[in-house]
């Protein structure tokens, strides 16, 4: 046995010795809570179907999956359950991969054609005249997620007779992007600083590494990037690979991918070379050097993830070549070992200051098609940047004969960081509905990235990681559900967020209804609260400035046009919004044009994306009758309000809470309700002074001036 297995191994055991013992912090359990069960019924179902565990195989991941069959039932039914063979009596459930079984098992399964390599089958079957539970897949993998799957049933009291289950993840490529640097600060990370202890790696293996692993192998989450977009390119030194070698090591029994991000400048500042361009031999052979060295440490390296040609970074461009030449480049590099190429689109320059939420388009669109088959581009949900609300991207629609996988923002850079709680699946659901109109009504944008709208191999979803060193993971108890929430649609993206809510409450606090219907709508009227009191009627980009915490609609002296918010509200005496139309900058011309009718005509245009698109009077009439100056005042005002009303949710719930996590949500509440108000006061004072208006019936009156408000500074706000 090598030092990692054995190190590995001690871990599993220190998992039930140590982290989930009954003591342990209910924070730091995160959805993987298996409290005990309170319904008698259920619980005489539960122990009359499952007498003990049989586990066919004997990789690492099926000892994990048994395992954990074992902690999960024992903790939620109050019974030791033994792994013991087929010959015994009594109802089992059975576990193992299709080549495991044996013909007898497979026979009872049925097709396993109806699954994919990580899917599963959890199906009630008679064997021996006795009822018997099983979950296979074609994969050891696929059996670990049918385990959790299986656990998640028994979670949220479902019954468990008759099963007949039969599940398989819709997106490849189901990833983490972490924004960690080398030095464990974690930009845009605000539940402390990284996981990734560098300085101890390779010899040290934290706990938290491994209960990081079975928290996303739980959700489904089968890929990690480990280093930020912002890349370091001493991550690609032998010192460091050494550390990510052990660190994959670790992940891989439970199903997930190391990648990296690679900095385009690498073969200059680590390899020596005079150059980076991507037309030069030698740099290209650098590449296929220096993935030849990843892969042998790691076969099952995924990739890389590169940000190129913004925000400052290196990339092609430098060299007069474009985005094509730079990853086919990396493309060749990886592809004789199954590698992908993550190449993201989120650029903007100074040079292009029309309009930012065109450039993206601009650059990749004429491209579509010249992509390499293991090249992948990573599309942002919307054209600006992770706002509380943005229309979905035009590239989703534009580019049918490209691989492009969806970047979600799971940590709360724009969304009041985690001291905010937002339930994001709103969110990600509202974008991945949208109908893109590719192929006609109804190719939506999870049929993009699901690869189903134009078939493809290669597919995928990225998540920007919420994830820091803090005991609760996330910095706010709440936070943790758009982690659960990300991983569950990234599996299937045509999930329900209510279904996910629900899910999320039932296995991280509890199955008493009281508690679940109240809270459950504090989460689904949470994402809309935020964007009232934050950004309302399609504004966008004008929280502060560089650490984005807080309204900043007034700042206009950054020396790129695009960086200052008064570029995109535009607000003067005669209304407020960025022109997007054909009368502006005929962004909207980049949607099929049944999309751009839509956004193009002030009257058709959704409200809640009115001035992303449309400058607009202040006296403009809203379709409820209201001015658009009374109107957005009374959208602020309702924001504040909702916070308000979930505070007062929240604190009748307390009785059907642990007190630490009812003080936590209370004391977190609290401040958002006073920053929903900042949020309110400011901005109407800032705008007020173009509208010229008084504050409608029904907002309150600011208690502070606009010159304190753009008095507060904030300069060591986290993430920044």
């Amino acid at each position: 046995m090598t030092q990692i297995e054995k190190t590995f191994f001690k871990s599993i055991l220190l998992l039930f010795a140590v982290c989930w013992s009954g003591s342990a912090q209910k924070d730091y359990k995160l959805w993987l809570q298996y409290n005990i069960i309170t319904d008698p019924d259920l619980a005489r179902e539960y122990l009359s179907n499952i007498q003990g565990i049989v586990s066919f195989g004997n990789s690492e991941t099926i000892k994990i999956a048994c395992a954990e069959l074992q902690l999960g039932l024992g903790e939620i039914l109050g019974k030791k359950f033994e792994n013991k063979p087929i010959t015994e009596e009594g109802r089992n459930i059975i576990i193992g991969s299709k080549e495991s079984l044996g013909p007898e098992i497979q026979k009872e399964i049925g097709s396993f054609d109806l699954i994919n390599k990580e899917g599963f089958i959890i199906k009630s079957v008679s064997l021996k005249n006795k009822k018997q539970i099983i979950i296979t897949g074609k994969s050891d993998v696929g059996v670990l997620y049918g385990v959790y799957s299986f656990l998640r049933l028994i979670q949220i009291n479902k019954s468990i007779e008759n099963l007949n289950i039969i599940d398989s993840p819709k997106i490849n490529i189901r990833i983490l992007n972490h924004w960690d640097n080398l030095d464990r600060t974690v930009e845009r990370g605000y539940a402390g600083f990284s996981l990734w202890n560098w300085q101890k790696l390779p010899g040290f293996i934290d706990q938290r590494y491994i209960d990081y692993a079975r928290a996303n192998a739980s959700i489904g989450i089968n890929g990690t990037v480990l280093t930020n977009v912002n890349a370091n390119a001493l991550i690609l030194t032998s010192q460091y690979l050494e550390k990510v070698e052990a660190l994959a090591n670790v992940f891989r029994p439970y199903g997930i991918k190391v990648y990296l991000t690679a900095r385009f400048s690498a073969p200059i500042e680590i390899g020596g070379l005079k150059t980076a361009d991507p037309k030069d031999v030698q740099v290209a052979n650098w590449w296929k050097e220096k993935a030849k060295e990843i892969y042998k440490r790691i076969p099952d390296f995924g990739g890389f993830l590169v940000k190129a040609n913004s925000e400052g970074q290196p990339g092609p461009q430098n060299y007069g070549r474009d985005h094509v030449d730079g990853a086919n480049m990396l493309a060749d590099a990886v592809a004789p070992f199954g590698g992908v190429i993550m190449w993201r689109a989120f650029v903007y320059s100074e040079h292009d200051v029309n309009d930012r939420a065109k450039q993206a388009y601009a650059e990749f669109q004429p491209y579509d098609g010249k992509f390499k088959d293991n090249v992948i581009v990573q599309v942002k949900n919307g054209a600006i940047d992770f706002q509380p609300r943005e229309p979905f991207h035009p590239l989703f629609g534009a580019m049918p004969k490209t691989p492009i996988m969806m970047e979600f923002q799971i940590t709360q850079e724009y969304l009041g960081f985690s001291t905010h709680l937002v339930f994001l699946p709103k969110l990600f659901q509202e974008v991945l509905e949208s109908d893109t109109y590719q192929k006609g009504k109804g190719s939506t944008v999870a049929q993009v990235i699901d690869g189903s709208l134009s078939p493809r191999k290669l597919t995928g979803i990225a998540g920007v990681s919420n994830i820091g060193n803090d005991l609760n993971w996330t910095g706010h108890p709440f936070a943790q559900a758009n982690w659960y929430g990300f991983g569950r649609l990234a599996w299937d993206p045509y999930l329900d967020s209510d279904v996910i809510a629900d899910e999320w409450l039932r296995c991280t606090f509890s199955n008493n209804e009281n508690l679940i219907k109240p809270v459950k709508e504090i989460m689904m009227k949470s994402r809309e609260a935020v964007v009232n009191y934050m950004t309302p009627l399609g504004l966008h980009h004008i929280m502060d400035t560089g650490h984005h915490y807080g309204p900043g609609p007034w700042v206009s002296n950054l020396s790129r046009p695009e960086w200052n918010p008064t570029y995109y509200h535009k607000a003067d005496k005669n209304g407020i919004g960025f022109d997007r139309s054909k009368t502006g900058t005929n962004a909207t011309s980049q949607y099929a044009s049944e999309v751009e009718k839509v956004f193009d005509n002030l009257e058709t245009c959704p409200e809640q994306d009115l001035l992303w698109f449309h400058h607009v009077s202040w006296d403009y009439k809203l379709k409820n009758g209201q001015t658009l100056w009374n109107g957005l005042a009374l959208k602020y005002q309702e924001g504040v309000n909702q916070v308000q009303e979930m505070q007062n949710t929240w604190n009748k719930t307390e009785k059907y809470l642990d007190s630490e996590r009812f003080k936590e949500v209370q004391m977190l509440l609290e401040i958002q309700y006073k920053e929903a108000k900042w949020w309110r006061d400011a901005c109407l004072l800032y705008f007020q002074q173009y509208s010229g208006k008084e504050l409608p019936v029904g907002v309150e009156k600011p208690t502070q001036t606009l010159e304190y408000f753009k008095s507060l500074k904030f300069p060591f706000a986290p993430g920044n």
